[in-house]
């Protein structure tokens, strides 16, 4: 089982990145022994849950993955690379501010975290980039995550084949001109777009959510403007002609067919903040409401017993 988890990932272009990654990146992508898209994140998953039940707990890895998620279009190799030891710094020092020392100490020895962190620290100084290519958050998808995207760039797939299997018209044909969408045997919820599409969606939502929901305090407002501003200064950070992936990651398993089926939350983000630009609060209220009452009992789940 998964972690309850989803993800927002950039796939840069291959000829984005410089020597010599360009060339063992392509290398890679056509590599046979390379976690293939449908696997690669349960292998992710094996990697983290080895490290963390080790003893004492590798919270970092000594090394940089040389992993990534590879997706083809029109000719092009596109690349979104694991950064596992990145990612493991950037989330153990969110766990570090988000619980008391005590808590901390019970999960990771202090040894253990002093070590993490001045590695970290050394990394910051040495001027390396702090900007991962996949965003994590879990028990939720986070709201401003489904304003890059359209309805039209949805790819559901549910069980398998002879047992129910389903999938959107379009899951197993090129998805939304970004390359084949996974033909897998998996059940997953997938969101691709291009690059240029996902600033552009988030530029014209940002005036409309600043002069309706304003700032707000990143706590207790689901969707407000630094939200979506700190979106579209990560997604700025990349390649113009990147591709966007908004994927429900191990959320999929607290949900059933159905209710997979009728999760229409990138529509009714896109039907409420049309509906506020052109001032008609009741529509943007009950469509607020609805992706509200959707992902709230989700998120609940993770202090259930």
């Amino acid at each position: 089982m998964f972690p309850y988890a989803a993800y927002l990932r950039v796939y840069e272009p291959v000829t984005a990145f410089p020597q010599p990654a360009r060339t063992l990146w392509t290398a890679y992508a056509d590599s046979r022994r390379r976690p293939r898209r449908i696997h690669a994140l349960a292998a992710e998953h094996r990697e983290a849950a080895r490290r963390l039940t080790s003893a004492p707990p590798e919270v970092v890895p000594d090394r940089e993955s040389r992993d990534a998620y590879v997706r083809r279009s029109d000719d092009m190799i596109f690349i979104c690379p694991w950064e596992t030891r990145l990612r493991s710094w950037l989330a153990f020092e969110r766990f570090r501010d988000e619980r008391s020392a005590g808590v901390a100490a019970a999960f990771v020895p202090p040894t253990v975290a002093e070590r993490a962190t001045s590695e970290f620290e050394r990394w910051k100084r040495a001027g390396r980039s702090l900007r991962p290519h996949i965003l994590t958050d879990v028990w939720h998808v986070p709201l401003a995550w489904f304003v890059p995207f359209a309805r039209s760039e949805r790819c559901l797939m549910l069980g398998a084949p002879g047992t129910g299997y389903r999938t959107t018209s379009d899951a197993l044909q090129e998805h939304a001109g970004h390359g084949p969408a996974t033909a897998a045997r998996a059940r997953t919820l997938i969101y691709v777009t291009s690059m240029g599409e996902a600033r552009r969606r988030v530029a014209s939502a940002l005036p409309v959510v600043r002069a309706n929901l304003g700032e707000g305090a990143a706590d207790a407002v689901p969707l407000s403007a630094g939200r979506l501003e700190a979106l579209g200064r990560w997604l700025e950070e990349f390649h113009p002609r990147a591709l966007v992936e908004l994927d429900y990651g191990g959320l999929v398993h607290l949900l059933d067919d159905r209710t997979l089926q009728a999760d229409e939350s990138v529509a009714e983000m896109s039907v409420a903040l049309a509906a506020m630009e052109r001032g008609e609060a009741e529509l943007a209220v009950a469509m607020y409401k609805r992706l509200l009452a959707r992902w709230r009992p989700v998120r609940a789940l993770e202090t259930a017993n």
